[in-house]
């Protein structure tokens, strides 16, 4: 009886951080253009949207979670803890470093490294998720640079669309940021609530309406309670967006997102916003808005959130459900080697700015 409370203590806890991060991001630019003055109005929209999302149209990606990665007889209640504590430890730690990681990704990463483990994974269905976390970002991308470009031309035919002044034009254009906002938290509900329930509904330890309804209240909570400094902190990120540019950024990475829910797979909302937001840019200011180091960054994040906590759910279900000493040594050594030639290269190349500086060498 304990390990199962303690899967769902932890199941609840993940999907609060869930809220915290994802789900009040979502009314950023609600907050940040001031058509939402409040932050706490904003985080109790989030809130709404998110957990309208999961109970209206979070099975599909629960099931796949659940059941569409491994088979959902191999899931115990020692593996969800496993997959659980993998993902919760993965994004700990990447806050404690100030890494943006994808809830989806850190998750559908856990249950892949279970799945390896015992050797039993759907690979078809694993690539066609993975597929997903390129079409998607890319989809984004092309959405806004096409939509940003009639925005540019009608921002710059009548003033009017940029939202200037106070007249019935600027109520019109907040409302639909405030209400694209929304619809954002809806996707997000219909897509990140599942990374916290999926397992346990796979597990059998909550059927699915229980699994969403828990998953999508805590992940309200957690946007009403938590998310207060990342609805800040996106707020100021976006002030040089206009209100139809904003609206058009949250609306796209809604329904990309929402698509992506309907066919169950979970996808990461903010590489898809991250996009869409790059493809307004280069709409207004051409091409000189793209930076390599920005899609340097994303594709980091999507290769190291899967990849950290598929080797933590293995190390963990070596060590304490299926001791294999081998791997574990292995893995360790793997994970050693790893950080000695980080440094070992960040040596070297101190090494030679310090001769260049100098004016070493030949």
């Amino acid at each position: 009886m304990l390990l199962p409370a303690a899967a769902v203590v932890i199941a609840l806890f993940f999907a609060m951080n869930i809220g915290a991060s994802g789900a009040a991001a979502t009314m950023g630019v609600a907050y940040g253009s001031g058509a939402v003055p409040y932050r706490r109005i904003a985080l109790c929209l989030a809130a709404v949207g998110v957990f309208a999302g999961a109970y209206l149209g979070g099975g599909e990606v629960v099931k796949t979670l659940g059941e569409g990665i491994v088979p959902s007889e191999l899931l115990s209640v020692q593996l969800v803890i496993i997959i659980l504590l993998s993902a919760t430890l993965t994004l700990f730690i990447a806050n404690l470093l100030g890494i943006p990681l994808s809830t989806s990704e850190v998750t559908v990463g856990a249950v892949v490294g279970v799945g390896v483990a015992y050797q039993k994974l759907y690979v078809s269905n694993v690539l066609t998720i993975v597929s997903f976390w390129f079409i998607v970002p890319i989809a984004a991308l092309l959405l806004a640079w096409i939509g940003g470009w009639f925005i540019r031309r009608l921002e710059h035919k009548d003033h009017r669309w940029r939202g200037i002044g106070n007249g019935r034009w600027k109520k019109f254009l907040m409302a639909l940021v405030i209400l694209m906002g929304v619809f954002e938290a809806f996707s997000a509900g219909m897509n990140n609530v599942a990374n916290a329930v999926g397992p346990l509904v796979g597990a059998g330890l909550l059927d699915a309406e229980s699994g969403i309804f828990w998953g999508g209240l805590f992940v309200a909570l957690g946007a009403i309670l938590l998310g207060g400094r990342v609805v800040e902190t996106n707020g100021k990120k976006i002030t040089n967006l206009s209100l139809l540019q904003g609206s058009y950024i949250s609306g796209t990475g809604g329904l990309l997102v929402t698509i992506a829910s309907i066919y169950g797979i979970p996808v990461p909302l903010t590489q898809v916003t991250t996009t869409a937001i790059m493809g307004i840019g280069i709409a207004e200011h051409g091409f000189r808005i793209w930076q390599r180091n920005i899609i340097a960054k994303i594709l980091k994040v999507w290769l190291v959130s899967p990849l950290v906590s598929l080797v933590f759910s293995y190390m963990l279900v070596k060590i304490f459900i299926d001791p294999d000493p081998f791997i574990v040594v292995l893995l360790f050594a793997a994970l050693i080697a790893t950080l000695g030639l980080k440094s070992l290269y960040q040596t070297v190349r101190s090494e030679k700015r310090m001769i260049h500086e100098d004016g070493g060498g030949i």
